[in-house]
């Protein structure tokens, strides 16, 4: 049974730039003598490394794989390790990593300022290096976003309460490094084509009356978050414009 050997140091992911050399490690305990064997998977093909039957794998990284290593003993008992990953990076700027580096995160790539609409997906990138592989957590306005632990985040539908500063935080068992902060700017294509209307109608009108609409409540559409606001802003305006307001909501 695989019980007859356990798997006391499990291999861990890193992160590096390509040509980095470094050593994946396994280390485990049974009853007899124990003997190893690493493999490798990229993509959707796994295979054997020739030769790769001791404790330690050294590696110089090339491309992006995942790695595993098979423990038996002598009574045809077996076990693998858990699969890693070497998330290898072909484009990393000049000076990095640092030249006494140590494993600690290294930001490679920075998220950059997106404008979206509202209810479309949202996406921020952000990379970083590090031995171990880091972990990843944004922040939007300072606040910790629970769900969004990985270095790409993902709103599938978003709302003008997703508008913010973002920024993440890379770190491993050497310590953590900061992305920049980026601006999200999540509109309304319905407020744009109020302020558009309006913005028209200011050179156009040649009467002083003004019927405002604000409609927040919708069917088949993600509520609004700022009619109210914007009926109340465009009232003043006009109303110092010379123009008699009507205003209504929902």
């Amino acid at each position: 049974f695989s019980t007859a050997i356990t798997i006391t140091e499990q291999p861990v992911s890193v992160s590096v730039p390509v040509g980095y050399s470094f050593t994946l490690r396994c280390r485990a305990q049974g009853r007899t003598s124990l003997q190893y064997q690493w493999f490798c998977q990229h993509q959707s093909d796994c295979r054997l490394i020739p030769g790769a039957t001791n404790q330690d794998l050294p590696i110089v990284a090339e491309q992006t794989q995942l790695y595993t290593c098979r423990v038996n003993d002598l009574h045809r008992n077996a076990i693998f390790s858990d699969w890693v990953k070497v998330e290898v990076h072909q484009c990393v700027a000049r000076g990095l990593p640092p030249r006494l580096w140590q494993g600690e995160p290294v930001i490679v790539l920075n998220p950059r300022e997106q404008r979206v609409e509202v209810g479309q997906p949202l996406q921020l990138h952000c990379a970083a290096m590090g031995v171990p592989a880091p972990s990843y957590q944004w922040y939007r306005n300072g606040n910790l976003l629970e769900q969004q632990k990985r270095k790409k985040l993902w709103i599938s539908h978003s709302k003008l309460s997703d508008s913010g500063s973002y920024l993440c935080c890379a770190s491993n068992s050497h310590g953590e490094h900061w992305t920049s902060a980026v601006d999200v700017h999540v509109r309304s294509c319905l407020l744009l084509s109020v302020y558009s209307f309006f913005t028209c109608f200011f050179f156009s009108a040649t009467g002083k009356i003004a019927l405002l609409v604000g409609n927040n409540l919708y069917q088949h559409h993600p509520n609004l978050m700022a009619p109210v606001r914007d009926v109340f802003e465009l009232r003043h305006l006009l109303e110092h414009l010379g123009f008699q307001v009507v205003s209504l909501l929902d």
